[in-house]
């Protein structure tokens, strides 16, 4: 029978408050990278965070070129990464929040000693490190339990790609089935399912019911087991997978 031991949390808009903070951050230098290959498209950075949420620059980045018809070599592009780092840490540092109940909840956890807990994000290493330590969190996460698509492998990727989770799962001596991945995006919640693991989807941090409703019902159709609004909700929901766990039935099935 299959047992669940280890959680892994996305870091951006799961744990942290960190997506517009960071998609307004990297908004000028997207245009300003549009701008120099003659491209008129100009981006705001809500509309960054509607077009890719989930992924981290370099990923973005790359869906813009393909979008607008221009190439950027291996070295532009690595520059470009390095400096959107280096703006969005700079924000992040000063306006960075938890979102609601989160950090209550790990505390919680940690407490109990129960499972594992490691961090399993798209953004780069040095970019999860600072949110989740300038919200506290970074005292439940050993640093060899933080990983990144954008550093952590030797092919630099990003989520919808599972390689990140696999991974986590194979450092942290893990089956996908005996952890559990908490995602509030699309890309993320795929990213997972593709890896074998169980979701539990998160939308507390979508704005207003309408939102949150559209949200519920696209990470439910791309896997999502079960989908939390509140942070209050993890360990009933939590105990949804379990049971379906130990019973080895499919999480998809469930509603």
């Amino acid at each position: 029978m299959t047992k669940i031991t280890h959680l892994l949390f996305d870091c951006d808009n799961t744990l942290v408050l960190s997506e517009k903070l960071a998609f307004e951050a990297c908004a000028e230098l997207a245009n300003d990278i549009l701008e120099g290959r003659g491209v008129d498209a100009r981006y705001t950075g809500p509309q960054l965070l509607s077009d890719f949420v989930g992924q981290n620059f370099r990923g973005m980045v790359i869906n813009l070129q393909k979008r607008h018809g221009f190439t950027l070599s291996p070295e532009e592009l690595e520059s470009y990464v390095t400096q959107e780092e280096d703006r969005v840490i700079a924000t992040l540092k000063r306006k960075a929040e938890p979102c609601v109940g989160a950090s209550e909840e790990l505390e919680k956890l940690a407490k109990s000693g129960k499972y594992g807990m490691a961090v399993v994000s798209s953004s780069a290493l040095r970019r999860v490190k600072a949110s989740i330590e300038k919200v506290g969190q970074d005292k439940f996460f050993p640093a060899n339990h933080i990983f990144s698509a954008a550093t952590s492998l030797p092919k630099p990727t990003s989520k919808p790609d599972p390689a990140i989770y696999l991974h986590a799962c194979r450092t942290l001596g893990k089956l996908p089935g005996e952890c559990v991945a908490v995602e509030d995006s699309k890309s993320g919640t795929l990213s997972a399912v593709r890896a074998g693991i169980p979701v539990m989807g998160y939308v507390g941090s979508y704005d207003g019911e309408e939102e949150q409703a559209e949200m519920r019902k696209l990470l439910t159709e791309t896997g999502a087991a079960v989908v939390m609004t509140e942070w209050t909700e993890f360990e009933h929901c939590l105990a949804k997978i379990e049971e379906l766990v130990s019973a080895e039935k499919p999480v998809e099935k469930l509603a």
